[in-house]
């Protein structure tokens, strides 16, 4: 049990990571009832995009200095990417049965893929990613916080604080609740509904950007498959929080991220369960998790509320 605090920090990490990625499945759902399974792969392009950007600096650039400019080049990289499957891919299909959006988006994911594997330089394997170096912090004896922990812990409440400010007190933001709770009336009191489902993307583009951002410098590497799995895993966030809600999003996110992280530290502990546990087993237990929530609770944790659905 002694270290417990260290597995909770490493849980709320994951979870925080999960949670930026999730908010992108949450608030294209809440607007257009559309499950975009390219959003992992939104993910990793705003990876490449900010490694492209840190590429480009001189020589010698600090990483302190780097870090911000490498989120701007990976949500721009991540947005336009976004956007462009909006206008292109998904809004033709607004009409059709939910079918066939949904087949577009995973025929989306699979280019994507492909893409950066063709024509990104090392992409078939890992690919360096500036890392952060140095000691960890350490808070107690048992408590050591890394330095791309202490990254995502600054910037996922930031994140989450503006988006809240964002959506209940802008105008933008309260024309994506009116959008998401009902489109057409939203157009008969002259709301662009186009612009708002754009905005949404958008928003859950660049937010999945800032996660791979600090995804990359926790691992010190990135390659173009690394969207599927956490992908799946944050539509398995938003999806345990209650898809459609953006504070759900983040939490469900924590939710599994914690189990993750107390699987692999004690489940092989337990007597008879030494073959389950373990970092081979992380996987499969916050997909049984996901499973018993959803028996339990099929809307979510948080439920799905109509203020809050974008």
């Amino acid at each position: 049990m002694n270290e417990l605090p260290q597995q909770l920090a490493n849980g709320l990490a994951l979870g925080a990571l999960y949670g930026l990625i999730a908010i992108g499945y949450t608030m294209v759902y809440g607007i257009v009832q559309l499950i975009n399974f390219a959003h992992g792969e939104i993910f990793m392009i705003g990876g490449f995009g900010a490694l492209t950007t840190y590429t480009w600096l001189p020589g010698g650039t600090s990483l302190l200095v780097a870090i911000p400019l490498m989120i701007i080049g990976g949500a721009i990289a991540a947005v336009a990417v976004a956007t462009a499957a909006e206008r292109f891919a998904y809004r033709p299909l607004r009409g059709a049965p939910r079918l066939a959006p949904l087949i577009t988006a995973i025929g989306l994911s699979i280019t994507l893929q492909q893409l950066i594997w063709a024509f990104y330089p090392d992409a078939k394997k890992a690919v360096s990613f500036p890392e952060f170096k140095g000691e960890s912090f350490q808070l107690t004896d048992n408590l050591y916080i890394q330095r791309a922990d202490a990254f995502i812990f600054v910037l996922a409440p930031l994140c989450m604080l503006a988006l809240g400010v964002f959506v209940s007190k802008s105008r933008s933001g309260r024309a994506m609740q009116a959008t998401s709770q009902d489109r057409d009336t939203a157009k008969l009191m002259g709301i662009n509904t186009d612009r708002i489902i754009v905005m949404a993307f958008a928003i859950g583009a660049a937010f999945a950007a800032v996660a791979a951002v600090a995804y990359g410098l926790d691992k010190g590497q990135i390659n173009f498959e690394m969207g599927f799995l956490l992908g799946l895993k944050a539509f398995t966030a938003a999806v345990l929080g209650g898809i459609g809600n953006i504070y759900g999003a983040m939490v469900g996110g924590v939710v599994l991220g914690l189990a993750e992280a107390m699987s692999i530290a004690y489940i092989e502990e337990i007597p008879g369960m030494q073959q389950l546990g373990g970092g081979a087993w992380a996987n499969v237990w916050a997909f049984v998790l996901l499973i018993v929530v959803l028996l339990v609770r099929p809307q979510g944790l948080l439920g799905e509320r109509v203020a809050d659905r974008a």
